[in-house]
């Protein structure tokens, strides 16, 4: 029963190897291949194959367990698989005779009898007995597996007869077949099958087969198998084959010819060997070694098929081939670099043709090594050649090996950079001269295409010889130069006519038709005309121009760095810091700031690139502004992070301020999101006031790929965003940039959270501010025009020049104090040095007592400016015109600066105030004493000055609604005109810039007609029939809003008849005399309805009545009274006949008008605009001469009725070099006068409703 349940074991068979042995003399120097044939069988695999084995032995070795006495060896078993799936083992022996290594006859064995005998026996016995493997394992068995021979004893089976067909070695064929004749004859007596393996058929000699077969042939059943150990060909067919004649059960396998078996291997080897070398490929490191690469690789079939075949030792061979070749691979690509770069590091160091045209290869590579860059471009290296050292590994540093240069390539290279220098050297003269005759051609406009121009320079000899690309960038380049020229004469012009755009309402844009007047003026300026084909440009200017009248802020000004605030701000801190050390009163200062935090903010990679541009300008995080080292931690986050709101404020990361950065109208539209996320989650959430004040930054990044096409419009659209923000917006700077950032646009943004930090501190006011400075006497404006060509230094010279000067209050940038002695007593006086734009806003806002215009005599533009600005200046406020110019002689070289000088003496001469020039070649007129008269006249008006100050302000504070002019409460009144009254001495200008049909009191119906400029003049607004087209001018022209119903009143009385008929008797008289305004009551006698009145913006006009039309009264004194808001009301009933006692009993004093009306230059200005827009109107109807005189008013001459006293400005200005001539101003008094005469007949014949 146990048998039944033990598995059949697989048969058993011993196969006997048996050939040629013996001493050398018997068999020669080589066996006849028995032991490798062994080996192949047992252990097929290549490392495993020995192709040495010995049988010359020592004693020890002979009688080793492995040998053990024997002249046999034991193989081992092979166990294998037949067609047909049954397994069996094959136990091998080899029959061999061991030589003394000592005698070299044959060991003594316990067998003795001869080889022939020995190797027929069938039975084989040897206790514990090992596998043989290898010779080395002689001696050192524990080294090896040891395996002992089953039981000690086999019995053979069959036997394996072995033929050496090859030459073989001291050895003749015939003696070895003879030998294996005999021993065929002994091993057939044992009846065992035998099978005859050809060995050594890879150096088969064919007739030594052929007699092997022909022995064969002649006995029965005996089998030949042509067979290589070497190469493993029909190694396992043999030994099948003599299994199968062993047991006849078994399939019989076919014997495949040498040749054809042999292709099978090699077929198989040469697959496996490319599977391999596919493997091997992927290794790209030539610095692999194999140990790491076959670790790697150990468990791959392909690298195991192949290892099998053809062994470790060849596929070792193989890494190693592959490696060598990506090393020269390396070092080919390394040269290849290196002779690349050879011409920049030529360009670097032999620059000059002159110096090396006529120099050989050596005699450049000598001047080469004086060069202070040589070690920048080559390095020289301790051992050459270069590629057999370790700088090919060296990949970063990219200098060039210097003994690479001995080559024939670099010499080559040289060679072609000598002759490229010859070459770019003519190329840049052709170009040069080619760019010289672009410039010899008039008639090439700014943005005229390439196209038109080809044909005109198709014959020059310079364009003939450069490429079209070439000829293209020079073009390209002129076109450059003539468009930017262009551009800056433009906005020069456009400031020239700034009286076109500072009658903005600034708090609206400019209608279709303030454009269609602002385009007509200025197209017939040759400078306009320029830009005829960059319409679209000149157009961005016109528009970025009007947006920076309505928004002036040095951040914007259309000057850049040479803004007048910015370079006033710099002088004073470095100027007054050293003046300012005595102050006792401390202040903050940025000084107190060292670390700035920075949280940037952007959408797809911006914060990041703009924190790298911050890094890249900064020194170890170190960024340097106005002369400060800052030490900056920027925190970039991207604003589609999740963790935005967290990232922002930690326990370790507190910012300062936030910079937040776009360039397409997505990512603003998504920053503004976050920034109103941020600042509720800080007012909501976490309560926290400095988080909630954190300063946001808007800034620009430029774009490289559509520079002027999105731009525009982006920077509208983060200007309008700012504004909504109430955060600052950093645009980006004039010019090309080849980045996306500026250095200028960072600082600016620096500067912008360094003023928000101290103003979070409440240390300093961050905007410059002259108000409620009660330790300054005076507060006077110092205005200048950003870009004119003067320093800073010149204008302020005559105040830092003085001992008296001192910083004025912290957060005062733009300020400094003045103790001087005025009169009786020491005054201080506060000045303030602000750019004209920046001076608007004090201007309009805060308590000015006296102004200092500076302008530049070398400039009209800056001359346009000051008459812009000073037409809106109140005529109460005392005024210093300051002309700039290098010397006394420019007034008689330059006619540009003597019309210029000339003009601003004669302004100062119409309006009563001063004129002084400052020369920067002469130091007494930099002296504080030229403004000493002008800081007098400012004292002795001080009081007047502050008291109309603070009547405008008390009236803009009891009115809710806009400054218009109230409705009157009485039920209907008459139309007044001011009488002829013997106490007028002076008459009114005869250019009056009021329309004749102007009522002293309205009536209820047209009181709706009239509105306040901006500075609380009233003018009149004359209304157009709802189906007449208004063609005239208008800024903004908003729906009208229906007036507020009338409150009768009742108590009322009339005025008096007398004063009636006197008025009509006046009218009667001078039908065209300018009509006047009444101040208002007591306000506690008007009703609430009284402040109901038409908003500023409905706008009403007469069909061709201009806008600049100012109705404004005059005064006793030729002088313009500003009437706001003002209505005549008769409460006591006593006071009927009163009328000049109502005026006096209001404030007792003459209302301010504006300057404009007081000088005929400032007013003419305007009103040619005016005749420029409305050229539709026939000479004959406009600007006629009235018939009708006035006399009896003016003191002075007919001629110029707006001097007095009479010709007061032919005493001259602070500047003796300039006179007047007697007859010139004649001629230009004449010229005036036919002017005023043209504007009333044009006025009368505009309204014909006056009454006359």
């Amino acid at each position: 029963m146990m048998a039944k349940n033990k598995e059949p074991r697989p048969p058993s068979y011993a196969v006997s190897v048996v050939g040629l042995s013996g001493t050398e003399k018997d068999k020669g120097n080589c066996g006849v291949g028995k032991s490798c044939l062994c080996n192949r069988f047992v252990r097929s695999k290549a490392d495993e194959y020995y192709p040495e084995h010995t049988s010359v032995l020592s004693t020890i070795d002979f009688g080793g367990r492995v040998v053990n006495n024997d002249h046999f060896l034991y193989w081992g078993d092979v166990t294998q698989s037949g067609e047909d799936g049954i397994e069996c083992r094959i136990h091998v022996i080899e029959q061999t005779e061991f030589i003394d290594d000592q005698t070299f006859l044959p060991h003594r064995s316990t067998n003795l009898q001869p080889y022939i005998k020995r190797a027929a026996a069938s039975k084989l016995q040897s206790a514990e007995k090992l596998m043989y493997i290898c010779t080395d394992q002689l001696g050192l068995e524990q080294d090896f597996e040891q395996k002992q021979m089953p039981e000690g004893k086999l019995s053979i089976d069959g036997f394996l007869l072995c033929i050496d067909v090859s030459q073989g070695c001291n050895r003749k064929f015939d003696d070895q077949l003879k030998f294996v004749n005999n021993l065929y004859i002994q091993l057939s007596k044992s009846k065992k099958p035998i099978i005859i393996a050809a060995t050594k058929c890879d150096e088969c000699v064919d007739h030594y087969l052929r007699e092997v077969q022909a022995f064969a042939s002649n006995k029965k059943n005996l089998v030949v198998v042509e067979t290589s150990a070497r190469f493993n060909v029909n190694v396992e067919t043999c030994f099948t084959a003599l299994v199968q004649m062993m047991d006849k059960t078994r399939g019989k396998p076919k014997i495949i010819p040498y040749l054809d078996a042999y292709k099978t291997q090699r077929q198989l080897v040469v697959t496996a060997t490319d599977k391999f070398e596919k493997l091997v490929q992927t290794v790209r490191d030539y610095h692999a070694t194999w140990k790491t690469v076959s670790n790697k690789l150990k468990n791959h079939p392909d690298y195991e098929e192949y290892i099998n075949l053809e062994g470790t030792k060849k596929a070792k061979n193989t890494f190693s081939k592959h490696i060598e070749q990506l090393k020269q691979e390396h070092i080919r690509k390394r040269k290849e670099e290196y002779i690349n770069a050879l011409p920049r590091a030529l360009n670097t160091l032999l620059s000059n043709l002159d110096e090396i045209e006529h120099l050989s290869w050596s005699e450049a590579l000598k001047l080469m090594e004086k060069r202070p860059d040589f070690q920048s471009c080559f390095v020289v290296l301790e051992k050459t050649p270069w590629d057999e050292t370790d700088h090919i590994d060296k990949v970063n540093d990219r200098r060039i090996p210097f003994d690479l240069l001995t080559t024939l390539e670099a010499e080559k290279v040289y060679q072609n950079h000598v002759q490229h220098l010859i070459s770019e050297k003519r190329r840049v003269e052709m170009k040069e001269k080619f760019k010289k005759t672009l410039e010899k051609i008039q008639f090439i406009s700014p943005g005229q295409p390439w196209e038109e121009v080809i044909c005109f320079v198709v014959e020059d000899e310079a364009f003939k010889y450069i490429t079209d690309a070439d000829s293209k960038e020079v073009y390209g380049r002129h076109q450059r130069e003539i468009v930017e020229k262009a551009k800056e004469e433009f906005q020069e012009m456009l400031f020239e006519h700034s009286e076109l755009f500072y009658d903005l309402d600034l708090n609206a844009t400019p209608s279709s038709d303030k454009m269609s007047e602002i385009h007509a003026v200025l197209s017939e300026e040759p400078r306009y005309k320029a830009l005829q084909k960059l319409a679209p440009d000149r157009e961005s200017l016109l528009l970025k121009h009007i947006g920076f009248v309505y928004h002036p802020t040095k951040e914007t000004c259309l000057s850049g760095q040479n803004c007048m605030d910015i370079k006033v701000e710099q002088l004073l801190a470095n100027s007054l810091l050293q003046l300012d050390h005595g102050r006792s009163n401390l202040y903050h200062d940025s000084a107190n700031i060292d670390k700035v935090n920075l949280f940037i903010l952007g959408k797809d990679g911006l914060a990041q690139e703009l924190a790298n541009e911050i890094r890249t300008q900064s020194t170890d995080d170190e960024y340097a502004l106005d002369g400060k080292i800052y030490e900056l931690d920027l925190r970039p986050v991207d604003a589609k992070s999740p963790y935005l709101l967290t990232q922002l404020w930690t326990s370790a990361f507190k910012p300062h301020g936030c910079f937040c950065v776009f360039n397409s109208i997505e990512s603003l539209n998504f920053i503004g999101e976050c920034i109103a996320k941020i600042r509720a989650e800080a007012s909501q959430i976490r309560r926290d006031k400095y988080m909630a004040n954190l300063p946001f930054t808007l800034i620009l990044a430029n774009q490289r790929d559509s520079v002027s096409k999105n731009l525009p419009i982006l920077r509208h659209q983060g200007q309008q965003l700012a504004n909504k923000l109430q955060c600052p917006f950093v645009d980006v700077p004039a010019g090309t940039y080849p980045r996306k950032f500026n250095e200028t646009q960072i600082k600016q943004a620096l500067r912008g959270v360094l003023e928000a930090v101290k103003h979070n501190f409440d240390v300093v006011s961050p905007v410059p501010t002259i108000k409620d400075l009660s330790e300054a006497d005076l507060r006077i404006v110092m205005c200048a025009m950003c870009g004119d060509p003067f320093s800073v230094d010149l204008i302020l010279s005559p105040f830092l020049d003085s001992h008296s000067c001192s910083a004025a209050q912290a957060g005062q940038n733009n300020s400094l104090m003045l103790d001087k002695i005025i009169g009786e007593k020491r005054r201080r006086i506060q000045i303030t040095i602000l750019s004209y734009h920046s001076s608007i806003g004090v201007r309009k806002d805060e308590l000015v007592h006296g102004y200092i215009l500076v302008y530049s005599a070398k400039r009209k533009a800056s001359m346009g400016m000051l008459r812009a600005f000073l037409s809106e200046v109140q005529d109460t406020i005392p005024v210093q015109l300051v002309a700039v110019t290098d010397s006394q002689a420019d007034f008689f070289e330059n006619e540009a600066i003597k019309e210029l000088m000339t003009e601003g003496e004669h302004i100062a001469t119409e309006i009563t105030a001063k004129f002084t020039a400052l020369y920067s070649l002469s130091q007494y007129h930099r002296q504080t004493e030229v403004f000493t008269l002008f800081f007098s006249d400012v004292l002795e008006k001080k009081n007047m000055i502050e008291s109309s100050y603070m009547s405008d302000s008390t009236r803009e504070t009891t009115h809710t609604s806009e400054d218009v002019f109230p409705r009157s409460p009485r039920g209907s009144s008459l139309d007044y005109n001011y009488p002829d009254s013997e106490d007028d001495t002076e008459g009114p200008p005869p250019y009056s810039p009021i329309g004749d049909d102007v009522r002293l009191l309205p009536a209820p119906s047209d009181r709706s007609k009239y509105r306040l400029d901006l500075e609380g003049n009233e003018y009149p607004i004359h209304s157009t029939p709802l189906n007449c087209h208004d063609h005239e001018r208008n800024h903004k022209v908003p729906p009208p809003i229906k007036p507020k119903p009338l409150v009768p009143r009742t108590n009322v009385k009339k005025l008096d008849p007398n004063l009636l008929k006197t008025i009509e008797a006046g009218i009667g008289k001078n039908p065209r005399k300018q009509p006047s305004r009444v101040p208002a009551a007591p306000p506690e006698d008007i009703d609430q309805s009284d402040n109901y009145a038409e908003p500023i913006d409905t706008i009403f006009k007469h069909k061709g009545f201009a806008d600049d039309i100012y109705a404004v009264p005059d005064d006793s004194q030729n002088r313009i009274i500003k009437v706001r808001n003002s209505v005549v009301i008769n409460t006591q009933g006593e006071e009927e006949n009163g009328f000049s006692d109502r005026i006096s009993k209001s404030h007792g004093e003459r209302r301010p008008s504006k300057y404009k009306y007081k000088s005929k230059t400032l007013f003419s200005k305007a009103k040619s605009y005016y005749r420029r827009t409305h050229s539709d109107a026939s000479d004959d109807e406009a600007f006629t001469t009235s018939k009708t005189k006035r006399k009896g008013r003016h003191r002075g001459s007919e001629e110029d009725p707006l001097l007095s006293p009479v010709e007061t400005w032919k005493g001259g200005i602070d500047n003796p070099a300039i006179t007047s001539d007697q007859e010139l101003d004649d001629k230009k008094m004449k010229k005036k006068t036919q002017k005023v005469k043209e504007d009333k007949k044009y006025f009368s014949k505009k309204n014909p409703l006056a009454p006359r």
